[in-house]
């Protein structure tokens, strides 16, 4: 670990503990293959409403991306997009889809 990455270490964890988390330093540590930032990017995505963000973060393999993404399309009652979220690698998408469907109100969705 160079003095460079501890730095940014430190950072990342004054902002956190001000309550401040610099975006970038998110996509950075995400960008290493840390998890929490890669969730926490999900979770800044999803309170902007950024569904575009949400879903190229669940090709990126965040977990996190798929619960927000499977929520919003399941309270939509969109079968395609649970599709597509399962698709993506999201497994609990295809529950829901499977439950939606096998619901005796699906028949009168489009």
């Amino acid at each position: 670990m160079t003095n460079e990455d501890i730095n940014q270490a430190a950072q990342a964890a004054q902002a956190a503990q001000d309550g401040r988390i610099d975006r970038q330093t998110l996509r950075d540590l995400a960008d290493e293959g840390n998890e929490t930032a890669l969730d926490r990017l999900a979770d800044f995505a999803d309170e902007a409403g950024d569904v575009g963000e949400l879903s190229e973060l669940l090709d990126e393999g965040s977990q996190r991306a798929g619960y927000l993404l499977t929520r919003r399309a399941t309270t939509a009652g969109d079968l395609r997009e649970l599709q597509r979220i399962c698709d993506a690698g999201y497994d609990e998408a295809g529950d829901e889809l499977n439950r939606l469907l096998e619901s005796p109100a699906a028949g009168s969705r489009d």
